[in-house]
């Protein structure tokens, strides 16, 4: 059998196979001159079938990038010799509405096929979950490759818990050169969507293993979660991350004012004096939190492993390799 036909495969394939560029913004815009109104348009219609789900696809941004930069590692399933970070500590029974990003990347498929990286439609998909629903709207930078792999050990090891106080999301933010004012208007893409019970039930029960409720909790907010997250119930429970869980604004910052924060990662920029104030500054100037989460976005975008990758075809999985390609008889 001739190998003619399996060595320009090859050759395609290996033209997606690469390090990763400079981004900038207008990537794909002789490329593919409708990737991001074909971004928008598919959130929209998710937002439509499921208000929730563009806030989910709002925090794949974050999960992504802190874990070996902006590669989509986030979005591969598992395989046979890989673990995947979907069912790492911080996304399993988290993380949901990967089907959005299938819907998009069938989408760009059909219109530029093997052009749009699924590590740019994240970001594109990010900025739209925020700017549909209320918030900023900014130009991102795209030129992204998709990784060849994901490690939910990686995920493990660097993604906060729920538990998680300011401090710690300081020193963690600051690995990553981003400021204090950074992470906590980062932090306002709570300003949207819902947590589970399970993510609450110390602070509510047994804060800090004192047998009680977290004492920065405000007392009828408090007896509202309790009502919502019952002892020994269902912790898969959802409940809205601020008093607005449909709207992106500066809610978020006004409840935690409040002590009406719903995680503790969440209330803890209060309580802290060094990110108190960005939070009563937010929480005064919508505007001011607008432009900070914009940029924060921008900068936590920039983040790459400087490994090799591809453009995927599909996100959940890798593309076959060339090897594989050529030992196809």
């Amino acid at each position: 059998m001739s190998l003619l036909p399996h060595l320009i495969l090859y050759l395609t394939l290996l033209t997606v196979v690469v390090t990763g560029e400079t981004l900038r913004p207008r990537f794909y815009s002789e490329t593919c001159p409708e990737a991001e109104s074909i971004v928008r348009r598919e959130m929209k219609k998710a937002m439509i079938k499921e208000a929730r789900s563009v806030a989910s696809v709002m925090r794949f941004q974050f999960h992504d990038c802190f874990v070996n930069g902006c590669d989509a590692s986030l979005l591969l399933d598992d395989t046979p010799n890989m673990l995947g970070e979907k069912l790492s500590l911080s996304n399993i029974d988290s993380l949901r509405s990967f089907e959005v990003v299938d819907d998009i990347k069938e989408a760009l498929e059909k219109a530029c096929p093997a052009t749009v990286s699924c590590a740019d439609i994240v970001i594109m998909a990010a900025r739209d979950a925020v700017a549909l629903t209320g918030g900023p709207d900014w130009e991102v930078k795209l030129g992204r490759k998709d990784s060849l792999t994901a490690s939910q050990q990686d995920s493990d090891d660097i993604m906060p818990s729920p538990r998680a106080n300011a401090t710690f999301l300081i020193d963690l933010f600051e690995r990553f050169n981003l400021s204090v004012k950074d992470m906590v208007a980062l932090s306002g893409s709570h300003s949207i969507g819902q947590g589970r019970c399970f993510s609450i039930m110390f602070r509510l029960y047994n804060q800090s293993g004192s047998g009680k409720p977290d004492p920065a909790l405000e007392p009828s907010y408090r007896k509202k979660l309790d009502n919502l997250c019952p002892l020994g119930g269902d912790e898969n429970v959802t409940g809205d991350l601020d008093a607005t869980p449909q709207v992106f604004d500066n809610q978020y910052f006004k409840d935690l004012v409040s002590g009406r924060g719903f995680l503790n990662s969440d209330q803890t920029l209060y309580t802290n004096l060094v990110t108190r104030e960005y939070v009563k500054m937010f929480s005064e100037d919508q505007d001011e939190f607008f432009r900070a989460f914009a940029e924060g976005m921008v900068k936590l975008g920039d983040l790459q492993s400087g490994r090799p990758g591809e453009i995927r075809f599909n996100c959940r999985v890798v593309n076959r390799r060339p090897i594989d390609v050529l030992l196809v008889s």
